[in-house]
């Protein structure tokens, strides 16, 4: 085990108190395994702290202990290890992709785990869009979070005006997709398209409008004005 594993195994039992635990099992829809855990602020904290211990380390030897991390299959551990990936953003190198998508696909078991990694990955797009044609791929996953991902992994991008049109291919591939938390997640995109490429965004909404899940329309216009959402509310 490393020693900065080992510290923040001390930390956090020094802060495992009833006071600092919650009960996260009311905001997921799919049964935890262990659904009681410390609360996100009070986690957070600790990984800020013992992250301060990483200094003499380079981000390769970082990413490794957060394999580690992620090995040993604790819930806390794996929000602590996306939490000090996501630190490292500005050392980001195309290689980092394939790290990343391992962890998306062995250790992503819920939407929580799923958007947070996501916000990595969309980072690492930034620097590198032509890594978004890897994730292309996962549109037709069998896993659902993959799937979620696929979508997710562009919000960031599209804040920062790149892979508009890959938002709608993927918006497109996803579209009758059965399950709410895809549905929600490419609603979700495109929400986040429409905050920026307004006109773009609601143009593919009203061409298919009738296709689409209602989760996923509602979620896409949830911020446009009031006469355009009941425009686009309209089945016929």
């Amino acid at each position: 085990m490393h020693d900065m594993i080992g510290t923040l195994l001390r930390e956090i039992k020094a802060v495992d108190t009833p006071a600092n635990r919650t009960d996260y099992q009311r905001f997921f829809k799919e049964k935890l395994e262990h659904p009681v855990g410390i609360k996100t602020p009070v986690l957070r904290r600790v990984s800020n702290k013992v992250f301060k211990g990483a200094k003499p380390y380079g981000k390769n030897e970082i990413l490794d202990i957060c394999d580690e991390m992620l090995a040993g299959g604790r819930r806390y551990m794996r929000f602590i290890a996306f939490e000090w990936a996501g630190k490292l953003e500005r050392q980001y190198e195309r290689k980092d992709f394939a790290r990343f998508e391992r962890w998306l696909k062995k250790y992503v078991d819920n939407w929580g785990a799923c958007d947070h990694l996501c916000n990595i990955l969309g980072k690492l797009i930034i620097r590198f869009p032509d890594l978004s044609a890897g994730r292309k791929k996962w549109t037709r996953s069998k896993n659902l979070w993959i799937r979620r991902a696929s979508a997710v992994a562009l919000i960031e991008p599209v804040r920062h005006s790149h892979l508009l049109g890959d938002v709608f291919e993927t918006a497109e591939t996803l579209l009758k997709d059965e399950e709410d938390l895809v549905q929600k997640g490419y609603g979700w995109m495109l929400k986040v398209a429409g905050d920026y490429f307004f006109e773009d965004a609601r143009k593919f909404v009203m061409k298919h409008k009738h296709e689409m899940p209602r989760t996923a329309l509602r979620y896409a216009i949830e911020k446009w004005p009031p006469a355009r959402r009941r425009e686009a509310m309209k089945r016929v």
